[in-house]
């Protein structure tokens, strides 16, 4: 296994740097080169999001990209206005869609904080970036929920403000956004409504977490609530609501330690002639399998941590790079390599002292 694993922590950084383009911008898979599967979804575009997780990880693999995406981040359509990110944007930084997902802005914060938390002199560099993209979120926050329509981080569900209605994941990944941020530029506006996120994301669940809450609540779950641990921090792993949530994960989502993202999930990224999603259902997710890794390496539970780990690894065999999604068949092509998924497979490697 150790064996495959440098093999992987190689392709991760070539990964990493072809996803890295002279422009700052950083995508969620190079679709133009010729290990590309030509029947996968085009994916040559910026997800904050998935960037800033990219960025996290070329952090630990010692590539500098982080600051050309910084810089790319601050042209952004609409950023300037707003200082919020949204879905997911051309290369040259024009918006796909106006979908407001308001955890892409707490991510790159994240991301800030991450590269710069050791020296935050530097950080003042980006202090524009800093400001506007916190009192961004600070200014679509009504106390209790956001004030806009919002889509949650699979693009397949909304909030909407008269049902007070917020995203689990997206209150945690924009609660500690906010507190990165006041971590590198001191702002009482900021750590304010931090702190009033977690206050709503803690005070509206008792037995275990969901997609969303609000007058109306989605009370599925799916796998994206592990992001409440790592990289949040809004409870710990031993917390008995996530450890609750995790057992309805393991129990629903969960096939043979393989990770999905919900039930009945039926995306694929397998495209007819590149017009037609045929949506045939879902394969599970390395990238899931790594935050879930993450999770139990958090909890000190090194068996269940290395069984959600070599998973993939051994499902992978002697492959180099990691798919969005891994099938039991041999007939549905995924997007390969997804950038998010060597990221994550980074950091667990990281969390498990492969790195």
């Amino acid at each position: 296994m150790e064996a495959q694993i440098k093999r992987l922590i190689k392709s991760s950084k070539r990964v990493i740097k072809d996803c890295s383009l002279k422009n700052g911008a950083i995508v969620a898979a190079n679709s133009s080169k010729s290990y590309f599967p030509k029947e996968a979804k085009n994916y040559k575009f910026v997800w904050p999001r998935d960037a800033a997780y990219t960025c996290i990880a070329a952090n630990i693999l010692g590539i500098k990209i982080q600051e050309k995406f910084f810089k790319w981040c601050m042209k952004a359509e609409s950023w300037k206005r707003t200082g919020l990110f949204y879905e997911k944007y051309y290369v040259n930084g024009k918006k796909v869609f106006n979908h407001l997902q308001p955890d892409q802005t707490g991510s790159v914060l994240i991301a800030l904080f991450d590269f710069y938390k050791n020296n935050k002199t530097d950080a003042k560099k980006f202090a524009m970036l800093i400001k506007k993209s916190a009192n961004g979120l600070c200014a679509i926050w009504g106390k209790d929920h956001f004030k806009k329509v919002t889509q949650d981080l699979w693009e397949e569900r909304l909030c909407f403000p008269d049902l007070k209605e917020n995203f689990s994941y997206s209150l945690a990944i924009c609660s500690k956004g906010l507190a990165c941020a006041n971590e590198l530029m001191p702002n009482k506006r900021w750590i304010k409504t931090s702190n009033e996120m977690k206050k709503i994301l803690l005070k509206n669940f008792k037995n275990y977490f969901y997609r969303s809450s609000g007058i109306l609540n989605d009370k599925r779950i799916d796998t994206s609530l592990l992001g409440l641990v790592w990289p949040s921090e809004i409870v710990k792993a031993g917390d008995k609501v996530i450890k609750n949530t995790i057992k309805l994960i393991e129990r629903d989502i969960v096939r043979d330690y393989g990770v999905y993202r919900y039930e009945n999930d039926e995306y694929d990224g397998w495209m007819y002639k590149k017009k037609t999603h045929r949506k045939k259902g879902a394969g599970y997710w390395p990238l899931l399998n790594f935050w879930m890794a993450i999770y139990y390496a958090e909890k000190k539970d090194m068996k269940n941590t290395l069984k959600y780990y070599k998973k993939v690894i051994d499902d992978l065999g002697n492959k180099k790079f990691i798919p969005e999604q891994i099938f039991k068949n041999k007939i549905q092509v995924s997007v390969s390599p997804l950038c998010w998924s060597h990221a994550m497979f980074v950091m667990a490697s990281k969390k498990l002292g492969y790195i």
